[in-house]
């Protein structure tokens, strides 16, 4: 049986940035910068809006000459998301990220933000599983487990 996303949740924790689309881009950055969180989600009225990126800074802010100071979200935020639910398997979500070309997937269960994971949690889960999945091929092989 595959692991969930929710495995994924549970190991980051609750925690999720979030701005209003008004907020400006310095706003956005300084919160990125203050949590080490490389995105932003884009919340109005308790909804998903958009989400905002490391990438969108250097791609949409700088690469386009605007000024972070008063830029609003609104203006350089992705909208129109690819969203997961808690439910959906690591293998499929992997599959999303590499289908897609993006980082990061909200996670809503209904239309409630439970979560963001990032290509790199899945990265991190697929390396321990790995690990272990090597601990215990080399543990039989020597011995280490009974028949």
């Amino acid at each position: 049986m595959s692991s969930t996303v929710s495995i994924l949740l549970a190991r980051k924790g609750p925690a999720v940035q979030s701005l209003p689309p008004s907020a400006s881009v310095a706003e956005a950055v300084q919160l990125m910068n203050n949590t080490q969180a490389s995105s932003v989600l884009i919340v109005e009225n308790g909804r998903l809006a958009g989400i905002f990126t490391e990438r969108d800074v250097l791609r949409r802010v700088v690469g386009s000459g605007f000024d972070p100071k008063t830029t609003p979200l609104s203006a350089v935020m992705s909208a129109g998301l690819t969203t997961i639910t808690p439910l959906i398997s690591i293998e499929d979500a992997h599959a999303i990220f590499t289908s897609r070309h993006c980082r990061h997937l909200p996670v809503l269960d209904g239309e409630h933000i439970v979560g963001v994971i990032s290509v790199g949690d899945i990265s991190r889960w697929l390396s321990d599983v790995h690990r272990v999945e090597a601990e215990s091929l080399k543990n039989y092989i020597s011995g280490g487990f009974s028949t």
